[in-house]
């Protein structure tokens, strides 16, 4: 296994430039492929979860040009073309779930697959509303998880699919996706709706391509049975979640730090992680594609419930390192099926470090040590947000190890040549 040796970081000040958002890449790849049209999509995010949208929508007979990835052409089909395939789909969930819910619709033969992380990933949440309205799936190892084999079924919407909104936003997302194939139907949420800003990149996608989502409080989304058009172009803005890495270094090391790419008229939920540093005394400003942070280096503690931006709540874990006392982030229950059990990884690595952290199965407590601790080796479990958010111990004054840098590659491969433009030993 490959390690990289970070530098103890004394500021951090610069530009960067942000990859685009892999949630908004993927959700255009496929509606695009949905869509009556060509759809040029500009800005997509070149990373190992797009390419696996991309081999998957190409495998099921979608012509896309791959030729410039700053600008791809993608030839939708309304209807899958390909009837029979099987399709892997490694660790992108962004991938896996809406791909479930589309080609169980879709009416020919599939077998999904991934890595063994995805086939701990919880799906049975959007196969069971799937198998209510006739959709036929089988899971292929253990109940309620992938691998899965899906059949034609026989598609029969009336009345309301109900969906449970407490694991996974991505089950909803998926159903809303799919569901004008079927000539559209009510989707009722039960219990809470997590991580609801992703939900508003799909409805905001699902708009752009014709198909508008009547919204109840959060509680109710009737889907018309409108057929997807594609529009002539779409601009993939920047990656929020990869934004506040650089936006926390910001606030830790002085700053200032700006990211180009989301700003006032971003459309992801995942800014709101600029708040998070205001609360803990960081200077923070806004421009319509871009987000500057700064701040005297000496942060607040903060007890916070982040459920709506559970990515950039693991960032907040790690800055919560350089407080001046314990914080408390709340309410990230879903971390546990996320690339991997962030919970309890997040506590381990954090600890490695010199914090206190006591962990419960849906927060964190995190009591920040004096100093961090010198020339720690940060596992990542494959998990690319882990290998990004622990880069930042290197801006406590000290060296630390990141073990397999390579998996940034899922989101962000050129992270850390990102990350050393604003270093400054």
């Amino acid at each position: 296994m490959k390690s990289l040796r970070l530098a103890p970081i004394s500021r951090a000040a610069g530009t960067v430039r942000l990859p685009g958002s892999k949630s908004i890449s993927n959700r255009v790849l496929l509606l695009a492929a949905l869509s009556a049209g060509v759809t040029r999509v500009k800005g997509l995010l070149e990373a190992d979860d797009t390419r696996v949208m991309l081999d998957a929508l190409q495998k099921l007979d979608i012509s896309i040009n791959t030729r410039n990835f700053a600008d791809i052409a993608v030839s939708g089909a309304r209807v899958i073309p390909k009837r029979k395939q099987e399709l892997f789909l490694g660790n992108a969930g962004t991938a896996l779930r809406p791909l479930t819910a589309v080609l169980a619709l879709s009416g020919g033969e599939y077998r999904l697959s991934g890595v063994p992380r995805m086939h701990q990933r919880p799906i049975g949440d959007l196969v069971a509303p799937l198998r209510c309205i006739g959709a036929q799936i089988d899971y292929i190892g253990k109940d309620g998880f992938p691998p899965l084999a899906i059949h034609p079924g026989n598609i029969h919407i009336g009345g309301e699919i109900k969906v449970r909104g407490n694991v996974s936003s991505q089950y909803l997302s998926a159903l809303l996706i799919a569901l004008p194939l079927a000539r559209g139907g009510i989707v009722e949420v039960e219990g809470e709706l997590i991580s609801k800003p992703y939900v508003t990149i799909t409805l905001n996608m699902m708009r752009k391509f014709g198909v508008e989502v009547k919204v109840a409080g959060w509680r109710s989304f009737a889907v018309p049975g409108d057929p997807y058009l594609a529009p002539p172009e779409v601009y993939v803005e920047g990656d929020a979640s990869s934004a506040s890495y650089f936006l926390a270094a910001g606030a830790i090391a002085g700053g200032p730090v700006r990211v180009i790419g989301v700003g006032r008229d971003s459309i992801q939920g995942d800014t709101r992680f600029a708040e998070v540093l205001e609360k803990m005394g960081a200077r923070v400003e806004f421009g319509p594609d871009w987000i500057e942070v700064s701040s005297s280096g000496n942060l607040k503690p903060i007890d916070m419930d982040l459920n709506h931006i559970p990515d950039a709540a693991m960032t907040a874990a790690v800055a919560a390192l350089f407080a001046d006392g314990p914080s408390t982030i709340r309410n990230i229950g879903s971390w546990q099926v996320k690339e991997t059990d962030r919970i309890t990884a997040m506590a381990t690595e954090l600890r490695k470090l010199g914090a206190s952290v006591v962990e419960g199965p849906d927060y964190l407590k995190i009591t920040p040590p004096t100093k961090l601790k010198p020339d720690i080796a940060i596992d990542t479990y494959d998990d690319h947000r882990i290998a990004m958010c622990f880069s930042l111990a290197a801006l406590g004054g000290v060296p630390v190890t990141i073990n397999d840098p390579e998996c940034v590659a899922k989101t962000f491969p050129d992270y850390f040549t990102a990350l050393d433009s604003i270093a400054k030993l």
